[in-house]
């Protein structure tokens, strides 16, 4: 069994695997690291290896100990990957994007994908059909528009997100609700739309902490799956033993 595990800029997700199936997943804050790994292993103690990527801050002592309990595999950007990078600046594309596509080329093989990770930003990363990554855009996720629109205004409040009623909100919430929600639907849309202008065929997979709230949303045929990271990292894993 591996532990698979993502350490984003909010939380830290853990996925048990068994071979290449998902058993089981974890969500908890960098702080309670040591606590949850510990219950983890206590729980699955076969788990012998694990696979690591990381675009947050994690504590180098937290990282000792987890390499002391497991034989850690760290994604970084000297490691094997399925994909050619045409990205212009390589050494600033971030490891979870680069996990992403990796995930994308060997679960699609020669085709055009475009993978729409929505977590604390939205990142768009489009791998084309000779297996090569062009590059993609970031922009602010769901949390980080609700924060920004509270921290940066004088009088409008914080709010959890939620679907909204209409377009037209009625209130000062169903608008907030409206122009965050339907605003980031209409740029997903935006983007599948000028994407499909350049390559009449392309998968779209739309994964992260907010896919499953965002995916009915749209009318593109979407592959929603906010596990494709944890999954994609464990694919990577066997691609780098086999090819490192």
């Amino acid at each position: 069994m591996i532990l698979t595990i993502d350490v984003g800029n909010t939380n830290i997700k853990v996925a048990v695997f068994k071979q290449v199936t998902l058993v089981e997943k974890f969500v908890f804050q960098k702080k309670d690291f040591k606590n949850n790994f510990e219950n983890i292993l206590k729980k699955y103690p076969n788990c012998t290896e694990s696979v690591l990527s990381s675009v947050g801050k994690l504590d180098e002592k937290d990282v000792l100990w987890l390499k002391s309990q497991l034989d850690l595999f760290e994604i970084n950007h000297i490691s094997a990957f399925p994909f050619k990078n045409l990205y212009g600046t390589p050494k600033t594309l971030g490891v979870d994007r680069m996990v992403l596509a990796a995930g994308a080329v060997l679960l699609y093989p020669n085709q055009n994908t475009l993978i729409i990770d929505a977590g604390t930003c939205v990142t768009y990363d489009f791998v084309n059909s000779k297996n090569e990554y062009l590059g993609g855009a970031i922009s602010p996720g769901l949390r980080l528009r609700y924060e920004s629109l509270h921290n940066f205004t004088a009088k409008l409040p914080l709010l959890e997100k939620k679907s909204p009623n209409n377009y037209i909100g009625n209130s000062t919430e169903e608008s907030i609700h409206s122009g965050i929600i339907n605003g980031l639907c209409f740029e997903i849309e935006g983007f599948i739309s000028q994407y499909s202008v350049k390559k009449e065929q392309f998968t779209i997979i739309l994964t992260g902490g907010d896919a499953n709230f965002l995916a009915n949303r749209f009318k593109s045929t979407i592959f929603a799956d906010e596990n494709f990271l944890l999954k994609s990292l464990q694919q990577l894993h066997t691609y780098s033993l086999q090819n490192d």
